[in-house]
């Protein structure tokens, strides 16, 4: 049984419960309404929506959104020659401050293809919360909908799941967030997951 997490907000503390929540993904056509996806609680409200780089306008660049509408992190991918060198690809979220400014929330590598052994998803938040390399990882496959983020001290903040149904779907599933994960992250997380994989925030 995993141990309650600590209340940790890492992109504010008002997207963090004291309690274990499940939250819905449902897939949005890029033909109706620009791809991405929208996150659901259990009576269908609204609480994210992740913005795809057609409607941004920019390749390898995506926009969580709150359940108004308001951005919450601007997130991008490293690019030019510094990604073409670099045996990780490197994303890297931003929050907005008053005065319009950016300031860094978290970094994360995509798998190492080259080396087998270094394959799992490393992530790291500013500040950080750790004396290792990363302060979160990801474990399992996100394409099959069956991982988990876990923090480094191996505890699992937030389960992705195929939701039940008939027939099966990769258009909808469901995400359990444990008490105390600050579920914008968790959903930046998965905003770079879908991305990475070529699912629906990819242009």
């Amino acid at each position: 049984m995993a141990r309650k997490a600590d209340n940790m907000p890492i992109v504010s503390k008002i997207f963090c419960s004291s309690m274990p929540v499940l939250l819905v993904v449902r897939i949005r056509p890029p033909v109706v309404n620009g791809g991405g996806f929208v996150v659901t609680d259990c009576s269908q409200k609204t609480l994210f929506k992740v913005d795809d780089c057609g409607m941004v306008g920019a390749k390898g660049e995506l926009i969580l959104r709150d359940g108004n509408g308001e951005a919450l992190l601007r997130i991008r991918r490293k690019g030019g020659m510094l990604e073409a060198v670099s045996i990780h690809r490197k994303w890297k979220a931003f929050s907005f401050n008053y005065d319009g400014s950016e300031k860094l929330i978290f970094s994360l590598k995509e798998p190492n293809l080259v080396c087998p052994t270094d394959s799992n998803i490393k992530i790291s938040v500013e500040p950080r919360i750790s004396n290792k390399e990363w302060d979160f990882e990801i474990s399992g496959s996100f394409p099959n909908r069956t991982c988990s983020i876990i923090d480094h001290k191996g505890d699992n903040i937030a389960q992705v799941g195929v939701e039940e149904q008939l027939p099966p779907s990769k258009d909808i599933y469901n995400v359990m967030t444990k008490p105390g994960a600050d579920q914008a992250f968790v959903f930046g997380v998965i905003a770079i997951l879908d991305y990475i994989y070529g699912e629906s925030t990819r242009c």
